[in-house]
């Protein structure tokens, strides 16, 4: 589903985030990327959703290169990824239904078929009874999962998640995590960023390691 070849990213001035990175991720997977901040983990999913583009080596996601993606065609190039983010990013002067129906509103997506789908990922996550609620009444872990099921509801063949727990309690923490592998058993691949090295170990996933942009280490589950 993913394959990095000697992937590199430097930043004006001579920053180097990621440096002759190269692995692959099977179709179906659920994959952790663990670091201290500053290890590249963020820039590793920016490179993979085409927010930003790579300084040497390649991306291919699905088959494709992410190299030959015109700039006209990131939008549709995107809506195969469900992107979920530490701080929710999500729009304070509209309800949770229309944060969640927005990627489908941008991609024309019928007004009938879209609500039909925005309640079924709201359903999902558990929130379909706040769908008329605005985000601001929402605790931080409902918050999250409206973040999720915006991500979800464009049907994405990928999710990747940029420390999608990092301002949540324990308990918190591993709902989120169940609601990913629940994703993961109807065959989302999923990327995921996180430095809660003791959740990982109880999900028993595969975990890759990054130090200073470079791959350190790939541990087995259950290690």
């Amino acid at each position: 589903m993913i394959r990095l070849e000697n992937l590199s990213k430097r930043y004006p001035g001579g920053q180097e985030a990621l440096s002759g990175l190269s692995l692959h991720i099977e179709k179906g997977e659920m994959v952790f990327v663990t670091g201290h901040s500053g290890a590249g983990k963020s820039t590793l999913l920016r490179l993979i959703a085409l927010i930003e583009r790579p300084s040497g080596g390649q991306v291919l996601v699905d088959n494709q290169n992410t190299q030959r993606v015109k700039r006209r065609k990131i939008p549709a190039y995107r809506r195969q990824i469900g992107m979920v983010f530490q701080d929710h990013k999500l729009l304070s002067d509209r309800t949770v239904f229309d944060n969640v129906a927005l990627p489908l509103i941008i991609a024309g997506v019928s007004h009938r078929d879209a609500g039909r789908r925005v309640r079924a990922a709201l359903d999902q996550v558990s929130l379909l009874h706040k769908e008329k609620r605005s985000p601001q009444t929402l605790s931080a872990g409902e918050q999250q999962r409206v973040g999720i099921a915006r991500a979800i509801v464009t049907r994405p063949k990928l999710l990747i998640a940029d420390e999608p727990t990092g301002n949540l309690d324990p308990d918190l923490s591993l709902e989120v995590m169940r609601i990913f592998r629940r994703f993961n058993e109807v065959g989302v691949t999923l990327l995921i960023a996180s430095h809660d090295i003791s959740l990982i170990d109880r999900l028993g996933c595969r975990r890759i390691a990054l130090e200073e942009g470079r791959l350190l280490q790939e541990a087995d589950p259950w290690q």
